[in-house]
């Protein structure tokens, strides 16, 4: 068995971003950029008023003046103002030539047919956008290492863009095996239980935005295990078996890989739960045999395919970090890391009840891993220990 840490290290040491692809705009919000991207012309390209009012020269504030016309937002007045001359104008609209303010209509009165600037302090520019104001032509607009948040994803539409490069998402394969399992809807038999693993697994997936996900069901059988990863293997960006990574007469996961060609970089962890985990890498496409109890699955997607999937796709952390308050005592014996389903609240880490690997009641309700070292035997109530928040 190797340590949580050595078992982190290996998979961050193997586990490489996918190729960039240059993707539809609308569908990368939450990616992240592969390349610089770079203004292709001034924003706003033109001089744009910034509210709804009147546009005139400055100099010209202190006596009245003849409207000579409109321009809305999209609409080119075909005339450039002369000395004494104003126009009406709205917001997002081109200022004309000639013009180089705009009066808010609130600060503005018409006597005789003419406008009144009821301004005194009205300062030159006033309430115009000058054209490269937001960004520049040619200027840095976003940085390869950017995640496209949506006002990202609207910023480059601004600029004209349609596409854009970026790490895609993942294409997960997710490999349940085990004879006892029954779909859920469906009768239980006796010695048989209900699958959940491909359940929590899709949707933990679904949370942090993978792509595809498939899913097989698999017997507890050497050459059906086989087959089945050597279709998986390159349809997809990563795959998660569940179950047979144990001992048994009925456990072929590790055989599976080997047979496959995909090489074992560690099995078993000391830890608990989820000590069997076994993982490697297939070129450089990670795999990973995850356990058959629930709970363990869970905390090993937390802790080991969510830093995988991460690297893939360079995203920022799942998990974050804290140091909080434990509530009450824990004991256990030296020898394994312990993650244990919490609760976080106000700055305090609260064991919940129900830490046995089959169990997933716990887990419904935990908003964070609590995280007892191996070499730890006792904590007492009030130190402070690292918990791991899991994604909402």
């Amino acid at each position: 068995m190797i340590s949580v840490d050595e078992a982190l290290g290996l998979i961050h040491g193997h586990a490489a971003p996918l190729d960039p692809q240059t993707l539809p705009l609308a569908d990368a919000v939450g990616l992240v950029l592969a390349a610089d991207v770079h203004a292709p012309l001034d924003i706003p390209a033109y001089p744009q008023s910034g509210m709804d009012g009147y546009a005139f020269a400055h100099a010209d504030r202190h006596r009245p003046l003849t409207l000579v016309g409109e321009q809305p937002a999209g609409g080119t007045l075909a005339r450039h103002l002369e000395p004494g001359q104003a126009v009406r104008i709205f917001t997002g609209a081109a200022v004309p030539p000639g013009a180089d303010t705009v009066l808010m209509q609130e600060r503005a009165s018409i006597r005789d047919g003419h406008l009144h600037v009821d301004e005194p302090g009205l300062p030159h520019g006033a309430n115009v956008r000058p054209v490269g104001s937001e960004i520049a032509n040619g200027a840095l607009a976003l940085p390869a290492g950017e995640r496209l948040s949506p006002a990202a994803i609207g910023f480059l539409a601004g600029m004209g863009y349609d596409r854009v490069p970026a790490y895609p998402r993942p294409r997960v394969t997710i490999l349940v095996t085990g004879d006892e399992l029954q779909s859920p809807g469906s009768p239980l038999g006796y010695g048989q239980v209900y699958e959940s693993n491909s359940y929590l697994l899709r949707s933990a997936l679904q949370r942090l935005q993978a792509g595809r996900v498939s899913i097989g069901r698999v017997p507890d059988d050497r050459e059906a295990l086989r087959q089945a990863l050597a279709t998986a293997l390159p349809a997809s960006d990563i795959v998660l078996m569940t179950g047979g990574v144990s001992v048994g007469d009925h456990d072929h996961t590790r055989e599976a890989f080997e047979a496959c060609g995909v090489r074992p970089l560690f099995h078993r962890v000391r830890q608990k739960p989820g000590k069997p985990l076994l993982f490697g890498v297939h070129g450089r496409q990670p795999v990973f045999g995850l356990p058959g109890n629930p709970a363990s699955v869970l905390t090993c997607f937390y802790q080991y395919v969510c830093p995988a999937l991460a690297a893939l796709t360079r995203q920022p952390p799942a998990l974050r970090r804290i140091r909080a308050e434990l509530v009450a005592p824990y004991r256990k014996p030296a020898g394994l890391t312990h993650f244990l389903k919490a609760e976080y609240r106000d700055g305090q880490v609260r064991l919940l009840d129900g830490q046995a690997s089959y169990m997933l009641h716990a887990f419904a309700r935990a908003n964070a891993l609590a995280i007892m070292p191996e070499a730890v035997t006792h904590l007492e109530a009030g130190c402070r220990i690292d918990a791991d928040i899991l994604p909402e």
